[in-house]
């Protein structure tokens, strides 16, 4: 079974000459940066054989760490690259962001400082429009505004969209998730529209084999079909083993058939991203 984690952040250690950004006042998920070399042992430990990376936030939008590590792992890495929103020069970057080597698609952000009011005053609105005309897929994080996505799937039918960590914000760890998970299965119904099955462990305050997450999972994959459902863990941000995450699936969802499996865990998100194995 190919296993291809979704989302997984590495980054550089802060210097001088590449700070950190301040922006969105974001800070590392931990104080040591994760680098390429500790994510391949961890993968590799893990039986994980491929990972999305997503730069992250304190980083501003470069994409240098994530596309490097690509390049020297192409069989193991490619990029979910970030891109400035409200800079007028990145409007004549969608034309040509798939033929950046290992850049697969965009993921943006929409739940920090100005950023959360993207989705309503029109900042995005350029962006939605290119994405679906160059067919660039789209990760978004908008926890705050899940049904807001819904809307612009509907409104642009060709744009894919994968809505991220199954609609959850960290603010709901240690209470009822059902409510904001509700509010994913609403865009099940839009056949553009897929969801990770992300980063779970983040959002409940329990201990592996985290019992609360199984039957959410169930009625997702229920509601999009396992195809349109993409398993990953946020590596850095996760408060257990990485490889917990991976038999949190393949060993205790037992509700989950092999056939379903088979796509959650690597399949699909290959087919949606066109990061196919290697013939």
């Amino acid at each position: 079974m190919l296993i291809i984690d979704s989302q997984v952040h590495i980054w550089a250690p802060e210097t001088p000459e590449k700070p950190y950004s301040k922006e969105n006042a974001s800070t590392p998920h931990r104080p040591v940066a994760l680098g390429h070399d500790e994510l391949l042992r961890e993968m590799n430990g893990a039986g994980v054989e491929r990972c999305v990376l997503v730069p992250p936030t304190w980083e501003g939008d470069r994409n240098d760490t994530s596309l490097e590590a690509a390049r020297l792992h192409p069989d193991r890495f490619a990029v979910m690259g970030r891109i400035k929103l409200t800079a007028p020069e990145s409007r004549a970057l969608i034309a040509s962001w798939k033929n950046q080597p290992h850049m697969l698609g965009v993921r943006l952000v929409f739940n920090a400082g100005r950023s959360k009011e993207w989705l309503e005053d029109g900042t995005a609105n350029w962006f939605w429009d290119a994405a679906e005309r160059y067919d660039v897929p789209v990760m978004a994080f908008a926890p705050n505004a899940v049904p807001k996505l819904g809307e612009v799937a509907e409104r642009h039918p060709g744009l894919h969209m994968i809505i991220d960590h199954m609609g959850l914000s960290s603010t709901l760890k240690g209470k009822p998730l059902g409510p904001a998970v509700d509010n994913v299965i609403q865009l099940a119904r839009l056949p553009n529209v897929a969801v990770k099955v992300s980063a779970l462990p983040c959002y409940v305050a329990e201990s592996y084999p985290f019992p609360t997450l199984h039957p959410l999972v169930r009625r997702v994959v229920d509601a999009f079909g396992p195809q349109r459902c993409f398993w990953g863990t946020d590596l850095s941000h996760l408060p257990c083993p990485y490889k917990q995450v991976v038999t949190l699936f393949t060993e205790e969802m037992h509700s989950l058939s092999a056939t379903e499996l088979e796509w959650i865990m690597g399949r699909g998100l290959a087919q949606w991203l066109n990061w196919l194995p290697a013939k």
